[in-house]
């Protein structure tokens, strides 16, 4: 995966220290999300299969990973048969080659852009514009990021963490041709953006695109939004490129239909996208590129505990419900992959070697409300437990963790251990010295009673 955000040191609490002291983030974030969270509490409502079609899509979602080399090659088979051209990336390095070398074939200097985590994923705006490539975002939050020179902070809404006001700021600061009178309405700023998009769309003759699945069957990719931008970019330019990852597959045109009930009200709160475009091949003449992304999937696939992350449809639903992201952001992830789910796959992705990577598993309450709310099912929690115990602990700790297994596994060394903290109880301080002040520092110390509990049944029994 591409480098840690610019501007996001040291780990998950740090970034998350800091996160929470910004009052006005809060307050978005938490208008936001509770706004989206009740959207999609009334849609799934409506349906009184609700529970089956989330079962259906967890089990077409398995179906696929495990058999997932048999249904890749079938898509690489349709997709050329349809005139297409598909390339194979194992990492993010091999990815950008190929989205570069393409777009210098073309002779062109500057491609548009579908909102898209996979290209997010593996900085290909930077590695673009190293080869003198301009890469123009479409979506509109995605426009507001990169004008804003951020990063983005939700997986559907990637300027969650801006207000009206900011983005009218962003707009007259930045897009050159933002009316001197813009006023921060909603439809003042979309027709803002509008206007300055028309443009690049008409004179575009590269787009670069993801997708949210691919059929094997057909060869066909299927891309769902709400702003009408990605269709002007997957049908006026002559060469289309899209990077997909290799889990996003579904075996037959058939299962789609699960997904496209599913996956609308889970994220916008809607029964359906207003834009659902799909494409075969090379439609109408049109140049068309398919880049299939690896970049450590397939060692996740390998995890048996972990693999379920890769039925993620990126709805963000577990965003909405969770407390943690509520209170800390986006930004605090270090990734393009924020809250729960950005939580369990960064980590599997880039691996638990840096600091950040290895304090993500932590930034959980292990609430359940991320599992309740997944329309495949992917059961974070378990998850986290699992990367929890897989990730690098200190030599502190582990000398703390051989102890207490040394004194919990027999009765004997426990009862004089208990003993003694009740003798000494009085010179327990509030904060705990040295590596163990990180625990007393986000939660009190629980008292040490009179009384152990093995004494008090001994004498009541």
């Amino acid at each position: 995966m591409s480098a840690t955000f610019l501007g996001m040191p040291g780990d998950f609490p740090t970034n998350a220290a800091r996160a929470v002291k910004d009052s006005q983030l809060r307050y978005n974030l938490r208008k936001a999300t509770h706004t989206i969270r009740g959207k999609r509490a009334a849609v799934v409502d409506e349906l009184p299969d609700w529970h089956e079609l989330r079962a259906a899509g967890k089990a077409v979602k398995d179906e696929t990973l495990r058999h997932l080399d048999r249904y890749l090659l079938q898509l690489e088979e349709a997709v050329t048969a349809a005139g297409g051209h598909v390339h194979w990336a194992r990492d993010a390095a091999e990815a950008n080659r190929i989205v570069a070398d393409l777009v210098k074939a073309t002779g062109e200097t500057e491609v548009v852009k579908v909102k898209s985590m996979a290209t997010q994923e593996i900085g290909l705006n930077e590695a673009l514009a190293a080869e003198g490539i301009t890469a123009y975002e479409t979506d509109l939050a995605e426009l507001i990021v990169q004008l804003g020179d951020d990063f983005p902070s939700h997986i559907l809404v990637p300027a969650i963490h801006r207000n009206r006001a900011e983005i009218r700021e962003i707009f007259l600061d930045k897009m050159g041709d933002a009316p001197p009178g813009l006023t921060d309405e909603p439809a003042a700023l979309a027709e803002a953006a509008r206007l300055h998009l028309r443009e690049r769309f008409l004179r575009s003759k590269v787009a670069v695109s993801g997708a949210n699945f691919m059929i094997a069957e057909t060869g066909t990719l299927v891309v769902l939004e709400s702003e009408g931008n990605g269709r002007m970019c997957l049908t006026l330019p002559e060469t289309l490129i899209s990077v997909v990852g290799i889990e996003k597959l579904l075996p037959t045109w058939r299962d789609l239909e699960v997904f496209l009930q599913l996956l609308p009200r889970s994220s916008t709160g809607e029964r359906m996208n207003p834009y659902t475009s799909t494409w075969t091949g090379s439609a109408e003449g049109q140049d068309f590129h398919l880049v299939l992304l690896d970049n450590g999937r397939t060692d996740v696939l390998a995890d048996e505990v972990g693999r379920q992350a890769l039925r993620c449809i990126r709805c963000s639903a577990c965003l909405n419900v969770c407390p943690v992201y509520e209170r800390t952001g986006g930004h605090a992830y270090g990734s393009v992959y924020p809250g729960p789910i950005g939580a369990i796959l960064t980590p599997q992705l880039r691996g638990m070697s840096s600091e950040l990577d290895a304090s993500l598993p932590y930034a959980s309450s292990l609430c359940g409300a991320c599992y309740e709310v997944c329309p495949v099912a992917i059961d974070i929690p378990e998850v986290l437990v699992d990367l929890r115990a897989k990730a690098p602990h200190g030599a502190a700790e582990r000398a703390g963790m051989r102890v207490a297994g040394w004194i919990l596994n027999d009765q004997a060394r426990l009862a004089r251990a208990q003993h003694a903290a009740i003798r000494l109880r009085r010179l327990v301080p509030k904060r705990l010295p040295g590596p163990l002040s990180a625990w007393t520092d986000t939660r009190d110390l629980p008292e040490i009673p009179d009384e152990s509990f093995r004494d008090w049944w001994e004498r009541e029994g």
